[in-house]
């Protein structure tokens, strides 16, 4: 399979150009994947709607990829509980290679056929479950077998991928091909690819969270207050929702209920 994510930049003799060109050429392609994105919005639908269902009686979401797509993936999954408020390990990133791999590449990690079904193992995964593989070159084993086995137990699976017809892409029951052509940097799909990831992943999480309740009008009634600017903006939607007008009283209450919808819907009674 010849693979678009592979093929040659259409730039060529990068060292030659000056930073302005550089970044001119590099902003050029990027602004053409957002409507690479908008092609594939009805497989997205799709997918949500089967997440939403899941989770709702009870079911979880995990992301599963290697190297860029992996750490894509975790960090998607660790803004959830901080942004929506929602359990931790309900919406769970793995990555080949471990922990470890977030920071640092881990040889040959996503080579393994066998280790991505392994690692979800760990979290008995089961058909109440929603598995995302994410991979760029849609060929990556450890997510390919992860999702193989995934399928022979009755556990839903979908991909995010940047190549058309990928091997990743017939094995998901839910495909999302999203294909933003060759990288300016050939091969380097940390770019366009990575970007086309991010986009989708944000789609998918925020549409879920909504979805599950988890904002109200358009506010994170249910962000956690982890730092002084969390606690500022929950303050003055707690004003808001209320008619408070005193900043302290408003503050006092968030922070005695820990939430915006708990602090309003006690403000009520």
């Amino acid at each position: 399979m010849e693979k678009t994510t592979e093929a040659d930049s259409y730039y060529n003799n990068l060292e030659n150009m000056s930073v302005l060109e550089l970044l001119q050429n590099m902003n050029k392609e990027d602004k053409t994947v957002p409507l690479a994105v908008e092609k594939v919005i009805p497989a997205i639908e799709k997918l949500v709607e089967v997440i939403v269902k899941k989770m709702k009686t009870g079911g979880r979401l995990f992301y599963t990829g290697a190297g860029t797509s992996g750490r894509l993936g975790i960090v998607d999954a660790s803004e959830c509980p901080p942004t929506y408020g929602i359990e931790h390990g309900r919406v769970i990133g793995l990555i080949a290679g471990g922990d470890e791999a977030i920071r640092k590449a881990v040889e040959f990690a996503e080579d393994d056929v066998n280790q991505g079904w392994e690692d979800l193992k760990l979290h008995q995964i089961n058909s109440k479950d929603v598995v995302i593989g994410i991979a760029a070159s849609g060929t990556t084993p450890y997510v390919v077998g992860a999702l193989e086995q995934c399928n022979k137990n009755n556990i839903i699976t979908a991909c995010i991928t940047c190549n058309a017809g990928s091997p990743v892409a017939k094995v998901a029951q839910y495909p999302i091909e999203v294909v933003v052509g060759p990288e300016f940097v050939t091969g380097s799909t940390r770019m366009k690819s990575g970007t086309a990831q991010k986009l989708v992943l944000n789609m998918i999480s925020t549409s879920v969270m909504i979805k599950l309740g988890r904002v109200k009008g358009n506010k994170m009634v249910d962000m956690q207050l982890s730092n002084h600017k969390l606690v500022d903006r929950g303050t003055k939607m707690v004003m808001k929702n209320t008619g408070l007008e005193d900043y302290e009283k408003a503050k006092a209450l968030l922070l005695k209920y820990g939430s915006v919808r708990k602090a309003t819907e006690n403000y009520k009674l």
